[in-house]
């Protein structure tokens, strides 16, 4: 660069020309950090593929062969180790974390690079250092005994396996560095166009107003522990609106009140006026979440979490919605209501093959919203029935959702599975029900199309021409489960087997299309992975600061008996639904509700087969409320999902008032199986 400055040149001038070269080789060196991250994720996301032929070859071979081979069963996690593991780093640089867009989606994009700079360095940053450094002892210990599996005819080095937690993290923090460098350039360059928007000024306002929240309710409890349990929540959920990804934001709200507990713990926050505490917490006893992170991302059962979503997303490009919705729009024309009708049906049907919620409204969106308006649908009737209709893959199985309910509980996956059945056919028959009494006594808000024709034979057999395939698969899958032919897990890997088949069948595959279903599950287990390694950080300074105690003696204390108490546990999960997602309500507070549940003596039939029918109940109780939070504004990702794809007459204020009368009914099936258990628990105890 020296070389090319003239003696003449004004030194300013040379400063200047100085800072641009050394910023553009800044730039090339974070985008050359983007493409090796990506480049590494466009490798890995394949082994998804690999993930389905070794759940394939296990259930073949136990059948062919009437034996168990332990080694493919580890193969299987190892793989969705690695998928998930390093897909972190991949949906960091694509952008493909959750989070709450509610205010940061207002903000300019100046404004959404602050917030992305600081929340990096302060929540993301030690978090990495800690799983970095820690990660790599774990591993050197494992590397240094040989230590193989524990059975004697697994695997041999599992330190290969260990050493991805470490690896996974470098590349986590390579693309947080890209990510940094981008930021910072794009505010230093503080072009026009980045300005257009809010300021931090609304964002400010909204983290003082909880700081004021927080501080007038530790007042309520008397510990140091109790009110920095209350702080470290409320925390959460404040920073959760800046919009800074969730899974960080778990992950380094938990490192931060880790280092607040050891200061008190120490008497170094003695200025405060507050009692020492006897936590525990520290670097060190954090570093525990390690074996952690190892126990999830070698969790049998959470291997189904990629077959299941590959499965959905297949579902989705296959066409079998298009060919549902022309086929049963024939069936349904004369219908008053026909459309809407005709979408809650394939709502019900997309449900039991496929638990991704996002896919599902959109494609339902996508689908059927212009025919609604060309018809003169209500606006609010057809928004409400298509968000609520992509909502009922989350409670109808086989749901991801239930998946990672049955692991955080210690439950069969199979039982929560059939438990669900009834309960989200009901809420399904509930939306029919409501569509149709609601056209026939409002004959404008859902009228018949003009020139439509009366069903024929050749409208039926075109109807079981699309519906059969899909119901064949849908009983391959739960049809396996409930017959006791496969584990959940295996059942997942058939039925990503059997969605690339049909979608073979139909001619819809392609490679750019298998591509996009790759790198869609890769992204979608990633995020939902990396909100098991926030979780697991947040939930376990949680529980040492007494958090899981505090919430137990809250409840117990209401003295409203054993339903009531059940009422109010539900009733905070509705709430926390306004504001959270149900991953990190799964993930966080349902563990704590077990021992409480257990406490309670309820007396829920389990009709002597089912060993604890009063959690099956309790969690299907607390997957149909959470069914409503998908639905409940500000936070409810289905009206996000439906905003992107509406046509333009249908305004965010339609979309509320259409969902109204569906939240009421999912909280009228909610009241059905509170009130008649055996709606949950008969179909599990007569399965087996």
């Amino acid at each position: 660069m020296a070389d090319q400055l003239s003696q003449n040149d004004d030194p300013v001038d040379i400063y200047e020309q100085i800072q641009e070269h050394e910023d553009k080789d800044r730039q090339k060196a974070a985008v050359a950090l983007d493409q090796t991250v990506k480049a590494i994720g466009h490798v890995v996301m394949w082994a998804n593929l690999l993930l389905v032929a070794a759940i394939v070859a296990q259930v073949s071979m136990r059948y062919a062969l009437n034996q168990n081979y332990p080694k493919l069963d580890e193969i299987q996690w190892h793989f969705y180790g690695l998928v998930t593991m390093i897909g972190i780093s991949y949906a960091l640089v694509t952008d493909s974390h959750v989070r709450v867009d509610l205010l940061h989606m207002q903000l300019s994009r100046r404004a959404q690079r602050i917030i992305e700079v600081l929340g990096i360095l302060t929540l993301l940053v030690p978090f990495l250092y800690l799983m970095v450094d820690q990660g790599y002892d774990y591993f050197y210990e494992s590397w240094r005994v040989n230590e193989r599996s524990d059975s004697p005819t697994g695997l041999p080095a599992r330190w290969a396996l260990k050493s991805v937690i470490p690896i996974s993290f470098i590349l986590l923090a390579l693309a947080a560095l890209a990510r940094l460098v981008h930021d910072i350039h794009a505010l230093a360059a503080n072009l026009e166009e980045e300005r257009r928007g809010r300021g931090l000024r609304m964002i400010a306002w909204a983290l003082i107003g909880f700081g004021v929240v927080a501080f007038a309710l530790t007042f309520l409890v008397e510990t140091t522990e109790e009110k920095l349990v209350i702080a470290m929540f409320l925390t959460f959920i404040a920073l959760l609106f800046t919009g800074f990804p969730v899974a960080w934001t778990l992950a380094g709200v938990g490192v931060a009140y880790c280092g607040l507990a050891y200061l008190f713990d120490n008497g170094m926050m003695n200025w405060t006026g507050l009692e020492e505490t006897l936590t525990g917490l520290d670097y060190l006893t954090l570093g525990a979440v390690v074996n952690r992170v190892y126990a999830t991302m070698s969790n049998a059962v959470l291997v189904a979490l990629p077959m299941f979503i590959f499965m959905g997303l297949m579902l989705d490009e296959s066409g079998v919605a298009e060919r549902l919705m022309t086929s049963m729009q024939r069936l349904f024309g004369t219908v008053r209501g026909g459309l809407a009708i005709t979408v809650t049906l394939i709502g019900i049907i997309l449900a039991a093959s496929t638990g991704i919620i996002g896919a599902s409204v959109v494609l339902l969106g996508v689908l059927s919203l212009p025919s609604m308006m060309e018809q003169k649908y209500n606006p609010s009737l057809a928004a409400g029935v298509v968000s609520a209709s992509g909502t009922l893959g989350i409670l109808i199985p086989p749901s991801i959702m239930l998946v990672i309910m049955a692991d955080q509980m210690a439950l069969s996956v199979g039982d929560l599975f059939m438990a669900a059945v009834f309960p989200g056919v009901i809420i399904g028959g509930l939306y029919l029900t409501y569509i149709f009494i609601v056209a026939q006594i409002k004959k404008d808000v859902a009228p018949v199309p003009e020139g439509a024709k009366a069903p024929d034979w050749d409208a039926v057999k075109d109807v079981l021409i699309a519906v059969l395939p899909t119901l064949a698969l849908i009983l391959a899958v739960l049809g396996s489960i409930f017959a006791g032919l496969t584990t959940p897990t295996e059942a997942s890997g058939v039925g990503a087997l059997g969605a690339t088949l049909l979608a073979l069948g139909y001619r819809k595959l392609t490679l750019r299309k298998l591509i996009n279903v790759l790198k869609s599950t890769f992204n979608t287990t990633a995020y939902i992975f990396a909100i098991f390694l926030g979780a697991t950080v947040f939930s376990y300074v949680l529980r040492e600061l007494g958090g899981d105690a505090l919430i137990e003696d809250m409840i117990h204390g209401t003295g409203l008996g054993p339903n009531g108490t059940v009422i109010v546990i539900l009733a905070i999960v509705f709430l926390l639904g306004f504001v959270l997602d149900w991953i990190e309500i799964t993930l966080i507070v349902l563990p704590l509700m077990r021992p409480i549940i257990n406490a309670l003596g309820l007396d829920i039939p389990g009709f002597g087969a089912i060993d604890e029918p009063a959690l099956v109940w309790f969690v299907i109780l607390v997957a149909v409320t959470l069914q409503t939070s998908f639905l409940t504004p500000p936070v409810g990702f289905a009206l996000f999902y439906l905003k992107g794809v509406c046509p333009p007459e249908i305004k965010l204020t339609d979309i509320y008032k259409g969902i109204i009368p569906f939240v009421l009914l999912q909280l009228t099936g909610l009241a059905l199986v509170f009130l008649w258990p055996a709606l949950a628990t008969w179909l599990p105890s007569v399965a087996y």
